[in-house]
This record gives structure tokens, sequence and C-alpha cells, in this order.
């Protein structure tokens, strides 16, 4: 569609949005009413909120429209899968400025609604509103189906720690865009669309797991959360982590070591989650340490010892990698 999202008004673009959207059987009333009806069969409802700015967290130099939905839609949805909670609906705030092009929102929709298709859930409602920075708020819920919810606080001393998904990608893909290239692109696709392992978070609160969170801001940065909540000490063995060839050599080209990003790197929405030690782990999660009982060292070393550099994401501080 041609013109601009001020020439559409706000019903015509609304229309426009919302006749590009699929639906699942989780949804009783969906966009047009005054709330969507989303089927709650636990009677527990798991919700999830976060806001994406333009030039904060995403750039249109570097990022479609399209490439905006699928983040936006994945990072939210990982929270809801990273609770052992199934994804069902979205919802989206959408502020953007009248001389924006219908075509961004809409490729944008087409973003969220694919995203939504693999996590099995679908966008429901929204909002839209006139603005002169193009802001993103999505909201997202899930259904718990009988199980309870797995939180931080649970980590026991002697429990493993293991993550399924990729670590570290999104952030090599940033240092590569950052140097105006676009290649390799495995790395800068992780950057612009991650791939949360979305159906291995229910699946962990079947095996049992006893925390667990997604790889949002840094693994030490999340793990800390993880040791934080749960009163212990957690120790990552970086011999346990392996990193792609093609990573090292983006290291190398950037002078960074690459475990750096692996352990401080955030926007992958990996699972990283803590379980009994006698657990049997499908071949997707990878064992890379063990929760201590607490002590005087920080929350969380890597291989004994504390992390001296400095890394993670800070919202108000934003990225502190060294």
């Amino acid at each position: 569609m041609k013109g601009t999202v001020g020439e559409l008004g706000e019903f015509g673009l609304i229309r426009e949005l919302t006749s590009r959207l699929t639906t699942t059987p989780a949804v009783r009333v969906g966009p047009g009413d005054d709330a969507a009806v989303v089927a709650a069969p636990d009677r527990r409802v798991v919700a999830s909120t976060d806001i994406l700015l333009e030039g904060r967290h995403f750039r249109r130099d570097w990022s479609t429209a399209y490439d905006v939905g699928r983040k936006a839609a994945a990072q939210n949805l990982a929270d809801i899968a990273a609770m052992g909670a199934v994804p069902t609906a979205l919802l989206l705030g959408l502020v953007v400025p009248a001389e924006l092009p219908v075509t961004w929102p809409s490729e944008l929709m087409d973003g969220l609604r694919d995203e939504c298709q693999v996590a099995g859930a679908s966008v429901v409602g929204g909002d839209v509103v006139r603005g002169d920075t193009i802001t993103v708020s999505i909201t997202a819920l899930g259904d718990l189906r009988n199980q309870e919810p797995v939180t931080r606080a649970g980590a026991q001393p002697g429990d493993l720690v293991a993550v399924t998904g990729w670590l570290g990608w999104s952030a090599a893909g940033y240092a590569v865009l950052a140097r105006g290239f676009r290649s390799p692109r495995a790395f800068v696709e992780a950057h612009r669309r991650p791939e949360p392992p979305y159906h291995a978070g229910p699946a962990a609160a079947g095996l049992g797991a006893t925390a667990m969170c997604d790889v949002s801001d840094g693994l030490i940065a999340d793990l800390g959360h993880i040791a934080e909540a749960s009163k212990v000490r957690i120790d990552i063995r970086s011999g346990a982590i392996d990193i792609p060839t093609q990573m090292n050599d983006i290291g190398q080209a950037v002078g960074v070591d690459p475990m750096q990003w692996v352990l401080t790197g955030g926007e992958d929405h990996a699972i990283v989650a803590t379980f009994p030690p006698d657990v049997k782990l499908p071949a997707r999660w990878k064992v890379i340490g063990e929760v201590l009982n607490p002590s005087a060292l920080p929350q969380v070393t890597v291989d004994g010892a504390p992390w001296t550099k400095k890394g993670g994401w800070d919202h108000f501080g934003g990225s502190i990698e060294s």
C-alpha cells in the first residue's frame, strides 16, 4: 500500500494492520472489539511487556520493519517460554510519525505475525498513536497448561546449569554492523531476528527445571538474576561453551575475545535453566556450569573466578561492553 500513515489515518491504518493477521484456537475474540478474549484453560495467565524505541533498540538503516517485528515479538514471547509457559497471544502498542510510509507498519505487522506463528501464538489487538519517534510496545501472554511457573528463585546448590539456543551471536552481529559490514550473514541475521527456542521452556518445566530465564541481557547478567533470586552462587565452565569458527574470525577481525560476546552479549534469547543433578537432559541442552553454595565471591563466576571485563545490557546505561 502506498502513501503515508497520516494520509491513511488512524482507523485506516488499523484496518490495514489487522487485515494481515492470522489467528489460533486460543483466540476467542480478536482485533476489532474493545478488548480481545484469549482462552486461559489453566486459569493463570503469564504476561510480559517490553518496549523498543527507534535509535535505542533498532535502526532502520540496519533492520527492515519486518526484522523489527520479528525481533519485537521474539524477545517478548521468549519471556513467556522462560517461565515454562506456552505463548498464546501478543498485543501491540505502536507510535509512528504521520509522514512514515504505510509500508513500514504493514511490514512490521507481517514480522510480528510470522514470529507469533513460530511460537504458536497470534496478535490479538493493540493501539496506534501519532508521535515523533517510532516506538513499538509489546505485551505477550501465555498459558502454563497446568505446570507450575519456573521462576528465577528455585536454584539449589548441586543443580546443573544448562543452556539451549545461541550465545553471543547477536553481539557478534552487532559488532559486524557497527563497522559497516553485512557479513557473515548468519550473525547479522541473528542480531536482526533472534530465534528463541520457545518449545524448550515448557519442556524444561516438564523436566523439573528449578529456575529459568531467557538470555536477553547477557549470560552472566541473567544468571546473576537467578543467583540473586535463589541466594546461591553459579559457576560457569567456559570450556563447556563451544564458539563457532566464524565467531572466532569476527573476534580476530575486530579485536574482541569472542568469549566476551558469549558471556555478556544479550538479545540472543537463548534459554538458561538450572536442573537437579540427576536429570537426563535432551541433546539440545548443553551443561555449562553448576550451582554452588553462596560465598564471598560474586554470585556468578567463570571457571571459579570473577569475570572482570565489563559487559551486558542496561536499559539506562545501554551496552556496557568493554
